[in-house]
């Protein structure tokens, strides 16, 4: 009964309901081209709305970067992931951050903190700062950089940072899938970096619900497929 249940609301909500009305297009569609169109959109949202696809289109990403054992650094830098125009950090930022959290816990170094502002919006960096200062860490252990709109600014002005304080080596926190091209900007911003990825969107763990489309598996896919573009574009222009 519960599997029924849970069945039920998958099929009514999106994107399974899309889905649906993709099938019946087809089915119902006299216009072969129509009828195409509308199987090429079934089956690209189905895949998409899966785990074991979402998990492929991660693999790539995620899989260039190991968690390191020992930190061997002078700061730790997390970039910032998004926040909501209400102020709270979103879900990618806040994992990020916590992984930050944890490793000045235990090793006591630096923090600085990266990501700018969206217009009208509080800058991401001040963001994270407010949940660590709630969290107890001292506010001189943290640095925030507040300018940057994108991954190469992020790297660009953190290196002005480091450069003021001496910081000569950094753990550099992120998503996992994000890692790849973090990296590669920072270190081509004279970064000596150690890769620390946290936020890992890969499940590996199958079982009847994975073939399910969820809305949650297809956002997933659409961050891995950003992050596949962006590395494609960073790799042109820069």
């Amino acid at each position: 009964m519960f599997f029924l249940k849970k069945l039920f609301s998958f099929l009514i909500l999106p994107p399974s309901l899309f889905i649906l009305l993709f099938l019946i297009i087809f089915v119902l569609s006299k216009r072969r081209i129509i009828s195409l169109l509308a199987l090429f959109g079934a089956l690209n949202l189905y895949l998409l709305s899966v785990e074991p696809v979402k998990d492929i289109l991660y693999q790539p990403l995620e899989s260039r970067y190991a968690i390191p054992q020992n930190l061997n650094v002078d700061a730790i830098v997390v970039l910032g992931g998004g926040s909501y125009n209400t102020g709270i950090l979103k879900e990618d930022s806040m994992k990020r951050l916590l992984t930050g959290f944890i490793l000045h816990k235990k090793y006591g170094l630096p923090l600085i903190l990266s990501g700018g502002a969206s217009v009208g919006k509080l800058p991401e960096a001040e963001v994270m700062k407010q949940v660590l200062e709630e969290l107890g860490v001292d506010k001189k252990s943290i640095i925030t950089e507040v300018k940057s709109k994108d991954t190469i600014e992020n790297a660009m002005y953190v290196k002005d940072i480091c450069r003021q304080h001496g910081f000569k080596k950094i753990a550099l926190i992120t998503s996992a899938y994000h890692m790849p091209r973090a990296v590669d900007a920072f270190k081509k911003a004279g970064f000596e970096v150690l890769p620390y990825p946290t936020d890992f969107k890969q499940d590996k763990r199958y079982n009847l619900y994975s073939f399910i489309p969820r809305m949650g598996v297809l956002n997933d896919s659409y961050k891995a497929l950003r992050e596949h573009l962006g590395t494609l574009a960073y790799s042109i222009l820069y």
